[in-house]
């Protein structure tokens, strides 16, 4: 704990805080207001923090929609809580970490999501073609605290860093001005979060390590990979015991063996040619994409077209870069034109009438007997689009110019 209050430490935790933003708890605190608020208070919240007194606020229920329906419940601490939990998380990752099996890809220093899906590439490709994927029924709901705060005292002698960790797990979750009581469960939301539940999941990996298996493992995500189907149901009803032991349940309609490209991780599927295995993007994944692609350029959302452009660069900047494993250049261009499409759509609402349509394709130097006819049906928006008057007046060049990513380039 004297580690967890230093001075360096805290001011790096408010540092990453303010730089994560979020938003407030049930106090009602911003991170912006946080700052001044330790400033008069450091010194008495220090001494709390010293001496183990110090009691968690209840965190603020929050539901979000799940990719695949259902709602996901995520728990927001106050700025205070969420400040005091990373200056804890940059003391206990250090130590953690470097003990952790190294199939484990999630919420780590120097891991990712990528590191991930490679290795999983990479053990298909050696013949082990059939893969046990592994669902977690609401994991960071069920965590049993008894469980979790065992495996922490077996490396963490601070009676008083061990209570207040339980006091996080135990704070209650606010709803509509109740507070519910929380027997079990580590709700997302809070930068401590993800460190506990590689805690308590570290002996899977350990047992899988130790039974030779081939894994990643990615949060609550776990996909094992074996040669043949008779040894992924053995695998399955193995992981099902082990779980079984730390209270945790198998969601039996999300879990499966199967082939690797029938089934998804991480956004990404699989697919072999020629021998070689390669990365796509999930069709899930995809469909999700193309989703937020036509709600952004969606024609009643009255945006000028650069407008339009801008969200749209902000969200395909980091699609972009997540799904740059892909090995699909086909498929990505066909995107790139679709999307141009869809571009090209939202200016032709601007323009209305065929008059202002005819007057602006001649601007930018589209021949009159080519101009004429398209704008004559400048409201038939989708599939004017794709006349050659419009992709003279648009080329690719213009959106890049405009700042829309290439998906393909």
């Amino acid at each position: 704990m004297e580690e967890v209050v230093e001075r360096d430490n805290a001011l790096k935790a408010l540092k990453r805080v303010r730089k994560n933003k979020g938003s407030p708890g049930v106090d009602g605190m911003t991170v912006e207001e946080l700052p001044r608020y330790l400033t008069g208070n450091w010194e008495l919240l220090r001494t709390q923090l010293l001496a183990g007194t110090y009691q968690p606020k209840p965190v603020k229920r929050q539901e979000i929609e799940k990719e695949g329906g259902g709602i996901r419940t995520l728990g927001i601490p106050c700025a205070l809580d969420r400040f005091l939990q990373q200056a804890i998380l940059q003391v206990l990752q250090p130590r953690f970490d470097p003990t952790f099996s190294g199939n484990s890809y999630g919420f780590r220093p120097g891991r990712s999501a990528h590191g991930a899906v490679k290795a999983a590439q990479r053990y298909i490709q050696e013949g082990r073609d059939w893969v046990v994927d592994l669902d977690l029924e609401e994991f960071f709901d069920r965590v049993n605290h008894d469980m979790l705060m065992g495996r922490l005292a077996k490396r963490i002698t601070d009676k008083r860093m061990l209570r207040l960790i339980r006091g996080y797990l135990e704070a209650g979750m606010m709803s509509n001005g109740v507070v519910m009581e929380r027997h079990e469960g580590t709700p997302q939301g809070g930068p401590l979060s993800p460190l506990l539940a590689n805690v308590l999941l570290d002996e899977v990996d350990k047992e899988l390590e130790k039974r030779g298996h081939a894994f990643v493992r990615y949060a609550d995500d776990c996909n094992v990979y074996v040669r043949s189907q008779r040894a992924g149901e053995r695998v399955m009803e193995g992981l099902k015991g082990i779980y079984a032991k730390l209270r945790l349940k198998v969601n039996e309609s999300k879990s499966a063996v199967d082939r690797p490209w029938r089934r998804k991780l991480l956004g990404y599927s699989f697919w072999k040619i020629k021998g070689v295995i390669k990365l796509r993007v999930a069709p899930k994944a995809m469909k999700k994409m193309k989703n937020r692609v036509r709600e952004i350029t969606r024609r009643s959302g009255g945006k000028s077209l650069k407008s339009v452009v801008a969200e749209l660069r902000g969200f395909l900047e980091g699609w972009k870069e997540y799904f740059r494993l892909a090995e699909t250049p086909g498929v990505f261009r066909d995107l790139d034109g679709w999307m141009r499409r869809r571009l090209i759509t939202v200016q032709l609402k601007q323009w209305k009438r065929g008059r202002t349509g005819y007057r602006r394709l001649r601007a930018r130097k589209v021949p009159a007997h080519i101009a004429r006819p398209a704008a004559a049906h400048v409201k038939s928006w989708w599939r004017v689009a794709e006349w050659p008057a419009l992709r003279m007046a648009f080329p690719i060049r213009y959106f890049t110019d405009l700042g829309v990513p290439q998906l393909a380039a």
